[in-house]
């Protein structure tokens, strides 16, 4: 059986995947507000501890407490999605990026810090459920996991620039933290700009029987056959645009969605992105040292994302997530071995925080946000997209707020939390090996034929 790709012209391929490409850039600047906001804390986390004198359980909280955002703004942000649109969706979460950033470096009150770290969080988890969708919507199956891809591309490309930025502004004396916070209304400001020149969601359309709308759209992305499928699942279905998730017909693409948000933060990686420069005092490195080394973990992110990109349409989502796993077992075991031995600086953990990061980022980093925006029918792709990035916050939110808890409240604390780390990365193998479904290369009509969904 030959692809529905093959019988549309090649040139017209070619154009429609420009066109996509340049649709999905613009949308994946979320992603970059996405990785700043995720990361930037962690230069200003243990000064904003002296300020405002906060114990270790009000330090998590207060790091936390955009994490807790994310959890509210990816449940939430479903019915919205697919109630006004995916574009509209979009220009709401730039906003609330610039109050955030505005919020977080002018206020001098702890709680109105946390409020603005909340929002920034809302506009993170939302997001983390919008920009991945509306890119799956809009990019042709045969190079969707790359386009999909920009998204967790622009994730750790937002982290690096949160580093270095953070590295740069930490010789700022008392206003650092506020630099290194403040900066983000810059890239806010642009998404928010470029949003203006992109179109709704084709798919989106189609689902509310905007049927014109949604052919052009289709003939520009280069797959106008997309739209005569969608109306056929559509008739089927009874034109079911309001769905329900949890009936019963959904169980296997909700549990792989749950199953891999939660190994993905079960692998320590918010953990380690929020605290990264307290984790390399721990291991006997100087405050100097301690900023500098996240920008070593943040280019090594990025470059294993870029090289990830170039062959999840080609060798898979499955293989990739099980190499991945066998890395982060083995560099995240190394990591807790040196942390019960820790004797002056340990160089020998950073080298294993970028071994962890290189095959995090070639693997969970790069496939998560595809597959879960993958798996779902379009009738409740919203709603599954929340349910995903949901369980992805909420865990995220829980070993955050824990971690400084934890490495405070033992002298082995950070041997411990990596050994948990490491263990649940032996767990992640066998469940994606045995269980988890590969996608690429199908359209997101194919995938649910395959998934048994009618």
């Amino acid at each position: 059986m030959s692809s529905p790709a093959a019988t549309i012209p090649a040139q017209q391929r070619t154009t429609g995947s420009g066109y996509a490409v340049r649709i999905a850039l613009i949308a994946s600047l979320g992603g970059f507000l996405f990785g700043f906001e995720t990361a930037v804390i962690s230069g200003a986390e243990k000064i904003i501890q002296h300020l405002w004198s906060l114990s270790s359980t009000w330090q998590g909280f207060t790091v936390a407490s955009s994490l807790i955002g994310t959890v509210v703004g990816s449940l939430i942000t479903g019915t919205p999605a697919q109630k006004y649109g995916r574009k509209k969706v979009l220009m709401v979460i730039a906003l609330m990026f610039i109050l955030s950033a505005i919020g977080c470096a002018l206020t001098s009150q702890w709680l109105l810090f946390v409020s603005s770290r909340f929002i920034g969080g809302l506009a993170v988890g939302a997001s983390s459920v919008v920009g991945p969708m509306y890119i799956s919507e809009i990019a042709p199956a045969a190079i969707r996991g790359r386009l999909a891809g920009f998204f967790q591309l622009m994730i750790v490309t937002g982290i690096f620039v949160a580093y270095l930025t953070n590295f740069l502004f930490v010789d700022f004396g008392d206003a650092g933290w506020r630099w290194m916070l403040g900066i983000m209304v810059i890239p806010a400001l642009l998404f928010a700009i470029l949003l203006n020149f992109i179109p709704e969601s084709p798919r989106w359309l189609a689902l509310n029987a905007r049927y014109d709308a949604a052919k052009r759209i289709f003939e520009k992305t280069g797959e106008p056959q997309a739209l005569d499928r969608i109306m056929t699942e559509q008739q089927s279905a009874g034109q079911a645009v309001e769905e329900k998730l949890f009936n019963g017909k959904y169980n296997k693409p909700i549990f792989y969605a749950m199953l891999l948000a939660a190994f993905n933060q079960f692998s320590g990686i918010n953990a380690i992105l929020y605290y990264a420069p307290r984790i390399f005092e721990m291991a006997g490195f100087d405050a100097a040292s301690a900023y500098l080394q996240p920008i070593y973990i943040g280019g090594a992110n990025l470059l294993f994302t870029l090289l990830a990109m170039t062959v999840i349409d080609k060798i898979g989502r499955k293989t990739l997530l099980l190499i991945g796993s066998a890395g982060m077992f083995v560099f995240l075991g190394l990591t807790a071995i040196a942390f019960r031995h820790i004797d002056g600086a340990n160089s020998n953990i950073l080298i294993y925080l970028i071994g962890f990061i290189a095959f995090f980022a070639f693997s969970q980093g790069a496939v998560i946000w595809v597959f879960i925006s993958e798996i779902f029918p379009n009738s409740v792709r919203s709603q599954g997209g929340s349910l995903g990035s949901f369980t992805h916050w909420i865990m995220a939110a829980l070993i955050s707020w824990t971690f400084p808890i934890i490495v405070e409240g033992s002298p082995d604390g950070g041997f411990y939390s990596f050994v948990f780390y490491s263990v649940m990365m032996l767990v992640s193998f066998v469940f994606i090996w045995r269980v988890m479904p590969e996608t690429k290369g199908r359209t997101l009509e194919e995938i649910q034929e395959e998934l048994g969904i009618k």
